[in-house]
């Protein structure tokens, strides 16, 4: 990593001459032979650890007296840490996509970075490194060579956003849409608006790819792609099978089919998205569909899973009233021949009107296509108590996800063709209801 280590040199920190960055490091159980190792909150417990594992540079913000010429204390490690991955991301020169949006981020990340790596070396945002320390060291782990990064940005308050695209600074962007998540600190869908417009302030309007169909981004100056005829890019043909969906994406008169291996409307918009995307970087129709052929989705996102004969769908990634009613719509729409239950755990940070969000939700959703509902978490349980009588046909509450898994046991003796569809919030940990 030798940009890396110029810069560090050029920062004037006191680091040693000779110094040598193999990789950089948070985690002071991945330390190597020359690792730069980030001392973070309580990393900095850690220092004497990574020195005598040779640990070539240590930045921490709690030194606790330690003289060695390789340990370098600074006001805030997560500061220096970004302004580290802001310089080099400028040394290495690659394209830099943004991607932030209350729902399909991580989605759309996935099937961008699968289209682009056909053509390019790209590297993405892993896991949930979207936030004010994911980004930076998600920058700090490219290669000199790589061409294009795609990042994710995550947001829970206003100037978020705004802080994430000054450290990557991208060329282009990606809103996928303005929903309902973190009105706990936002309050309301405009003030969400607000802060994911926050990217606006470094990208453009021939940069910045937006979701037409969104009352709130059909406001913005950009590239519009949706269903609706308005937009730039329009969906047409949209046809949902068992294993996904077909769909036709129309621009400037010329149309292109693609298949795409995940369901629901709200993923083909997701693919849509990328496709538009990928298109500024001259990749070509067959290499696109060669990639979504092959795609790779990061878990538990409308994932599907069979299980002693039973087909389960582990959406239990997150959760909000959005992402729920778009999962809800795609399962009815599949499986027509099994019996279905939807187990929906708790939807969280929703502010104070977090109850009327899944009362709502279960009103609208009783029936329709869907055999029964298992519900699981304290706002649900206190949902349905709202609920009249004549709406809570076919819902279930449950204590335990150990009784959720013994009923769909129970059903899947008494109906041989079953399917159940697993979503919550991140913090219910639905998918633990797949463990065997």
């Amino acid at each position: 990593m030798k940009l890396l280590e110029e810069l560090l040199k050029n920062m004037r920190i006191g680091v040693p001459s000779a110094l040598r960055v193999a990789k950089v490091v948070m985690d002071s159980r991945k330390i190597e032979q020359d690792a730069l190792f980030l001392a973070i909150n309580n990393g900095n417990n850690y220092v004497k650890e990574a020195l005598q594992k040779g640990a070539s540079l240590v930045v921490c913000d709690r030194n606790q007296g330690f003289t060695d010429p390789r340990v370098y204390e600074c006001p805030d490690t997560v500061a220096f840490m970004q302004e580290l991955a802001r310089e080099y991301r400028k040394a290495i020169g690659l394209n830099v996509v943004a991607i932030t949006g209350s729902n399909g981020k991580t989605t759309t990340k996935d099937i961008l970075y699968g289209i682009l790596s056909t053509k390019y070396k790209v590297k993405k945002t892993e896991g949930n490194h979207n936030n004010a320390i994911g980004l930076p060291y998600t920058l700090l782990q490219l290669a000199e060579d790589d061409e294009i990064v795609v990042l994710e940005m995550g947001m829970s308050a206003p100037g978020e956003i705004d802080a994430l695209c000054g450290v990557a600074l991208p060329d282009c962007g990606i809103i996928t849409n303005i929903g309902d998540s973190h009105l706990e600190f936002l309050k309301t869908r405009e003030n969400v608006f607000r802060a994911k417009k926050e990217m606006t302030n470094y990208v453009g309007p021939g940069d910045l790819y937006i979701c037409g169909d969104d009352m709130f981004l059909a406001t913005l100056d950009g590239i519009k792609t949706g269903f609706s005829e308005t937009n730039d890019v329009v969906i047409k043909e949209y046809a949902e099978g068992d294993e996904g969906v077909e769909f036709s994406l129309s621009q400037k008169g010329r149309e292109t089919k693609y298949r795409l291996p995940l369901n629901g409307r709200h993923n083909a918009l997701n693919a849509a998205l990328a496709v538009t995307v990928a298109k500024r970087f001259k990749i070509t129709r067959k290499q696109i569909e060669k990639a979504l052929k092959e795609l790779s989705i990061t878990p538990m996102r409308f994932e599907k899973i069979e299980i002693d004969g039973v087909r389960y769908i582990n959406d239990a990634y997150n959760a909000s009233p959005v992402s729920m009613r778009c999962a809800l719509e795609t399962f009815r729409g599949i499986y027509a021949d099994c019996h279905k239950i939807a187990v929906l755990g708790d939807m969280l940070e929703l502010g104070p009107n977090e109850v009327n969000f899944h009362k709502d939700l279960l009103r609208e959703g009783v029936g329709q296509g869907i055999d029964e509902f298992f519900l699981f978490g304290p706002r649900m349980r206190k949902a349905l108590d709202l609920l009249e009588e004549s709406d809570r046909e076919g819902i279930r509450y449950f204590s335990s996800k150990d009784d959720i898994r013994k009923a769909i046991a129970k059903k899947k003796a008494a109906t041989p063709r079953l399917a159940v569809l697993v979503k919550g919030s991140r913090g219910m940990a639905m998918e633990e209801i797949l463990d065997r």
